[in-house]
């Protein structure tokens, strides 16, 4: 699964206990030029490196993971921290353990680094909640930023970051970081190296959509706001920042600008700003959302159908507007991440999550896998095809 050094150095990390191969699963996926990155969460011990990628110019069918931006930066540190809500890291670039990451138009890797080890283990947090943003140029970091213990909650859980920026302005890009344990999105600006929460009561998850079967395997989920799209860049230069909590059905959206003005977000005026934007229907519930600029589409996840759907912006948001891409029991089962790359090619992580959480997967079996598929091949034939 990874490049390892050395056949040595795979042999000793898996006799110290630092490789376990099963508890590697592949869950977050971006494309910059000919790099796929591929993020490998902490969830259990034995996770060899978290941030990784591959080269798509390979020849090879399977090829091996690469730990970015090095293998010693995807280390855990040795030294002891008693403080339980993490200590500073000696080396910023390493990077403990990430869920989703985003490249943005400025050839940036922006990576949310939940700084947690061995979730469903003993869940050691290691360093505090970050981003850090490397220059994918040059492989190095331009910046960490922790997230202040303040804009926490008992049952945060980060998992996901979107990052909204213009290439002639990348010192005033933003990142949005949903909270979906404790039901808020944390911004933080780029220029001014700061950020704040924000609460809505659109963040939370519906009751009545808790419940999902994957996989052959049945759980109940209370996730809040998970999956974000940025749209296009308006006459007035706002973009609509769409979002749904994972533990729903329903679809909402507020201006960037909004979001991005921190005395009136945080205020109880900026509540009629947001708004409902349509419903996807019975199974509705989506992982990960993004929107193509060639398309004006709206590309989704649905992991109660093994499917990915659709949705054109310029069409009311209904049912009979949602087109089914693909929807498959054995390649699609928890379609956990997608991107959409400047080319209009659309990538799919899918890994069986569920029966990785809560049941083994089969070994024998190929359990994760990443598909590709161009965006107008993809809605042709469904409404979201204009």
């Amino acid at each position: 699964m990874f490049d390892w050094p050395s056949e040595k150095a795979e042999k000793d990390a898996i006799a110290s206990g630092d490789y376990v191969v099963e508890n590697n699963l592949p869950l977050g996926v971006e494309k910059w030029n000919n790099k796929l990155f591929i993020t490998v969460p902490r969830w259990k011990s034995g996770v060899a490196a978290t941030l990784n990628y591959v080269e798509l110019d390979t020849k090879e069918k399977t090829p091996k993971l690469r730990p970015y931006p090095s293998w010693e930066n995807n280390k855990i540190p040795s030294d002891k921290c008693e403080d339980e809500k993490g200590c500073p890291l000696k080396d910023n670039s390493t990077i403990i353990s990430t869920f989703r990451i985003n490249a943005d138009k400025c050839d940036r890797l922006w990576v949310l680094d939940t700084g947690l080890a061995d979730i469903l283990g003993e869940g050691k947090q290691v360093t505090p909640n970050a981003i850090a943003i490397f220059d994918l140029k040059t492989d190095k970091l331009v910046r960490r930023f922790t997230i202040p213990k303040t804009q926490l909650k008992e049952d945060s859980f980060l998992a996901n970051i979107i990052v909204d920026s213009e290439r002639s302005e990348c010192s005033d890009a933003y990142a949005y970081i949903p909270d979906l344990g404790a039901y808020g999105v944390i911004v933080y600006s780029f220029r001014d190296n700061h950020s704040y929460r924000v609460k809505h009561n659109f963040f939370h998850f519906d009751p009545l959509f808790g419940d999902f079967n994957v996989g052959g395997v049945n759980f109940q989920w209370t996730d809040g706001v998970f999956g974000m799209a940025i749209g296009p860049r308006k006459a007035d230069h706002t973009k609509d920042v769409y979002f749904h909590a994972l533990a729903s059905t329903k679809e909402f959206m507020v201006s960037n600008k909004v979001l991005q003005n921190e005395t009136h977000v945080t205020s109880p005026a900026a509540y009629f700003d947001f708004k409902y934007v349509g419903d996807r229907g019975m199974n509705g519930q989506s992982t990960a959302e993004v929107y193509d600029l060639q398309t004006d589409v709206i590309f989704y996840t649905q992991v109660n159908k093994d499917a990915i759907a659709c949705w054109n912006t310029k069409k009311p948001y209904q049912a009979d507007n949602q087109g089914l891409i693909d929807s498959d029991s054995h390649t699609l089962v928890f379609p956990n991440d997608m991107k959409i790359d400047p080319e209009g090619n659309l990538w799919v992580l899918s890994d069986k999550m569920p029966t990785y959480l809560y049941q083994k997967l089969d070994p024998a079996a190929v359990n994760y896998r990443i598909l590709t598929g161009n965006n107008r091949d993809l809605i042709k034939g469904t409404p979201c095809d204009k």
